[in-house]
C-alpha cells in the first residue's frame, strides 16, 4: 500500500493550514484542463504573517521557514480546490518572490523551503521548474510569496 500525500506530510511533521481567502480581486486557484494554477501565497508561519526583508531584518534561515509556510499554504489551496492532494500528478512550476535587500543573493536557498516540501509531499513528481526572484517589496510586507502550477489527474 502506498502512502497518501497527507501521510507523507504528517510523517514529516507538516500540518496544512486553513486555505486563506483572497485579499483582493482574484481567486485562489484556476483549474484549466488538467492544470491547476495557484495564486501567490504569502509567508504565513504558525498562523502569523512573516514580514521583513531578507538580508536586513529576516535571516536566511527565517526565509527558508517563510518559503516552507508559503508551500504549505499552496498545498492547502490545492486541497481546497481538488478535495485531495492525491489528485496532483506533478508539481510543474513554482515562482518564488523574495523580499530582498539589494545585496542579498541567496533567493534560491530561500525558495528551497517550498521546493523541498513539494519533494517531501510528492516524491519525484514534486521536482519542478522554478524561478527565485528578489524583489524590493511584497504585499502586506511579506518576506516571501510563491505561486505554483500543478498537473492534475482527472477524477
Amino acid at each position: 500500500m502506498t502512502d497518501t500525500v497527507a501521510d507523507k506530510l504528517a510523517a514529516a511533521g507538516a500540518t496544512l493550514p486553513q486555505a486563506a481567502a483572497p485579499v483582493a480581486a482574484y481567486v485562489p486557484t484556476v483549474l484549466a484542463g488538467n492544470m491547476l494554477y495557484v495564486s501567490g501565497q504569502v509567508s504565513f508561519v504558525d498562523g502569523a504573517l512573516m514580514t521583513g526583508r531578507l538580508g536586513e531584518t529576516v535571516s536566511l534561515e527565517q526565509g527558508v521557514i517563510a518559503a516552507r509556510g508559503c508551500g504549505l499554504m499552496l498545498l492547502a489551496q490545492v486541497k481546497a480546490a481538488l478535495g485531495s492532494l492525491d489528485r496532483v500528478e506533478r508539481v510543474v512550476k513554482l515562482g518564488a518572490f523574495i523580499n530582498s535587500a539589494a545585496d542579498f543573493t541567496d533567493q534560491p536557498k530561500v525558495a528551497n523551503g517550498a521546493s523541498e516540501l513539494m519533494i517531501t509531499a510528492f516524491g519525484e513528481a514534486g521536482r519542478h521548474a522554478r524561478s527565485a526572484v528578489g524583489v524590493p517589496v511584497l504585499p502586506l510586507g511579506a518576506a516571501v510569496e510563491i505561486d505554483a502550477v500543478f498537473a492534475v489527474r482527472a477524477v
